[in-house]
């Protein structure tokens, strides 16, 4: 294994509108049962993390994931992790809103409103600077969409790229390098 850092990324369990698809941006939704299941799941998967640093989004659903994960003590919130901002398409789905917009894409369009991919992609830079910077292996708790923008940043891709990166409710996902610090990849993605 490599002396080099690793970020591990923790997208939140499951909440009632992460089940139906409903964008869920800063609507405070709590974990279901079956979210607060799969987070205390996490416990014994992070627990030989030996980490510099735990951030976590200012969401109740973040934060919750990370204390059930058995790190809410350590936890830092910062609020450049909070989700994306879906404006006028808060609590809708993708279906709805494709009804009313054609071929409307979020990572290409945004969210009137809200923000758009390069919005999301500013904070999701001001986080990839801050963990080089620790230069040690840090715990992140957050959203989807936030999180797979982050994934995209870290390599040095656009914000849209995010679009392409899949990412399952209480999933672990391993940013890092190949050889050294030029070559920044995704170690494990929607573990």
């Amino acid at each position: 294994m490599s002396d080099l850092p690793v970020l591990h990324l923790v997208r939140h369990g499951e909440t009632a509108w992460s089940l139906s698809g409903q964008h869920t941006g800063r609507t405070d939704i709590p974990l279901t049962e079956a979210g607060e299941a799969a987070a205390r799941a996490l416990a014994p998967r992070l627990a030989d993390l030996r980490v510099a640093a735990v951030w976590t989004s200012p969401s109740s659903r973040a934060r919750h994931t990370c204390a059930l994960a058995g790190f809410g003590d350590r936890a830092e919130v910062r609020e450049d992790l909070a989700e994306w901002d879906y404006g006028a398409y808060e609590g809708r789905t993708t279906r709805e809103i494709i009804a009313e917009r054609g071929d409307w894409r979020l990572f290409r369009d945004g969210c009137p409103g809200g923000e758009t991919a390069a919005d999301v992609g500013a904070r999701a830079a001001r986080m990839v600077a801050a963990a080089r910077a620790l230069d040690a292996d840090v715990l992140i708790f957050s959203s989807s969409h936030f999180l797979r923008v982050f994934a995209a940043t870290w390599l040095g891709q656009a914000p849209e790229f995010g679009g392409a990166l899949i990412l399952g409710t209480a999933a672990v996902s391993r940013l890092g390098y190949e050889h050294d610090r030029s070559e920044p990849v995704i170690r494990l993605w929607n573990g």
